[in-house]
Formats: C-alpha cells, structure tokens, sequence
C-alpha cells in the first residue's frame, strides 16, 4: 500500500526550497556569456543528447540520494520530471529579468538557451531539494540547551550575512556580463530582479524550511520577517556596491551602478540569506 501523500504546504515548500537550491548552485552560469552562446549554437540532436543525459543524472541522484529514500522507479522518475520542468521555468524566468530573452529573438535562440541553462538549474533543484532542508528536523531546546553558536547576535548574524553575500558576488561581480546587463536592462528589469530577490530571501529565512532556518532565525511575527528581510537585502546590496566599486565598475553614470547593485544583489541576496543559516 502507498504512503498518502504529503500535504500540499509541505510539497509547497519542497519546490521552493528546490528551486532556491537551483539559483544557488547555477546562479553563476545564468550570468555567463558563453552559455547564451551555446545554447543558441548548438544543433538539436545535441540539445536532446544534453536534456537526455541531464534525465540519467537526476534519475540516477533521486533514487540513491533523494528526498525519499524508500521512492520506486515510477516516483523517482516523476521527481525527475518535475525537476526538469521547474529547470526550464526557473531558467526562462531568470533569463528574462536579465535581458536575455527578447520578443524579437528566434524561436530556437530562446529554446537553445533555456534549455542549456535549465538542465543545470535541474540538477541544482534536486540537490537543494534533497539536501538543504531540515529546519522542521529541529527539536525542542530548553535554555540550559541553546549552544553559544545559536545565540549569535544581530551583529553576528549581519556579519555572517555579508560573508556569504561576498562569497556569491565576488564570482561574477569581475564578469562584463553585469555591465552588459545592467546597461542593457529597462526598469521592468531592474525592479523585477530587485522583488525576486526579497522574495527570496523572505522564503529562504522564514518559509521553505532551509537547513539551520530552525536553529539560526526565528520568527516572532510579522515585523521580524520583514525587517530581518530587509536588513540581510541591505546587507547583500552594500557587498555588491563595495565588490563592484572594488572591481572597477563604478565608472559609470549612477544609474548604471546602481542597475549593477541590483543586477549583482540577487547573487549576493542567495548568498547572504543561505549564509545566516549555512556558515554557522
């Protein structure tokens, strides 16, 4: 007899904890140039070989470290499916908050892109889905319980928001690809990155269970989710300002460097967000 199935909050916050793990793990070749490239080059029996194959690698990680452990074949290739499906909305979406995916483009150029983007992003969502979670794993604590780790102050926790906000922005910050964005990008643009990015890091906090979300941030309401939002956006966007500043690229109008703020802030938000709950 099947296990019933887990209820729709839970699965819920399977799929965004997923899909934060797959901006995570592919963020950086979202940013790159040469990615763009291959996907609108190559021909298309080599995008189905890379779809195939990327299929092999999720069926292959599902079954033997997956969510659940006791899944048959049936189930293991569902989670597969619907982690290719999530790749090529997640990718797609990306990409048009970055510029990349126009009205006026080809068909196949947009095709070729997200599909070469989407199957990294794929493998990053089962790897976050399986192995990021774990903040409904903790278990009750008395006083005389909390370690000296989770009693981490304000300061603390800014300090090791910035430290993984860094560790994320300084891999692309160097790139002309945030330039190019940034001058390239309309305000819809600009704005949308700018809400996906709170968005996020309201979700990796607080809501999709992420490991350590149980131990190293609590929630007292309201008021401390959206100021403990805010503080670790502001966090992430002053690393961005310094790397980028550090980097060179503040010879531009001020519209240009804030657009590379925003631009490079989603970067540093995944940074600083997982950060807090993966650095301690």
């Amino acid at each position: 007899m099947s296990p019933p199935p887990p209820p729709v909050s839970k699965s819920l916050r399977e799929y965004a904890r997923g899909m934060a793990g797959g901006l995570m793990f592919s963020l950086p070749l979202l940013y790159t140039m040469e990615v763009w490239w291959a996907g609108f080059v190559a021909d298309p029996m080599r995008l189905v070989i890379y779809v195939a194959a990327t299929f092999i690698l999720l069926l292959g990680y599902n079954h033997y470290a997956g969510l659940h452990h006791d899944a048959s074949w049936q189930e293991v290739a569902i989670d597969s499916v619907e982690e290719m499906g999530l790749g090529l909305v997640l990718a797609a979406g990306v990409l048009f908050l970055l510029g990349q995916l126009e009205s006026d483009m080809h068909a196949y150029e947009i095709i070729g892109k997200v599909t070469v983007e989407a199957m990294t992003v794929a493998i990053g969502i089962s790897v976050g889905t399986s192995q990021l979670g774990g903040g409904d794993d903790q278990e009750p604590r008395g006083s005389a319980e909390v370690s000296a780790k989770e009693e981490v102050t304000f300061g603390g926790q800014v300090v090791i928001a910035a430290c993984g906000a860094m560790l994320f922005a300084a891999n692309v910050a160097p790139t002309e690809e945030i330039v190019m964005i940034a001058s390239e990008s309309r305000l819809v643009n600009i704005l949308g990155l700018a809400a996906v990015s709170i968005m996020l890091t309201a979700l990796i906090l607080y809501y999709i269970e992420f490991t350590g979300s149980g131990t190293f941030v609590r929630s007292s309401g309201w008021v401390s989710v959206v100021v403990g939002t805010a503080v670790t956006y502001a966090v992430a966007l002053v690393i961005s300002a310094a790397v980028l500043w550090f980097f060179g690229r503040f010879d531009e109008a001020l519209i240009t460097c804030v657009a590379q703020t925003v631009v490079l802030g989603l970067a540093a938000t995944l940074g600083a967000s997982a950060g807090r709950l993966l650095l301690q």
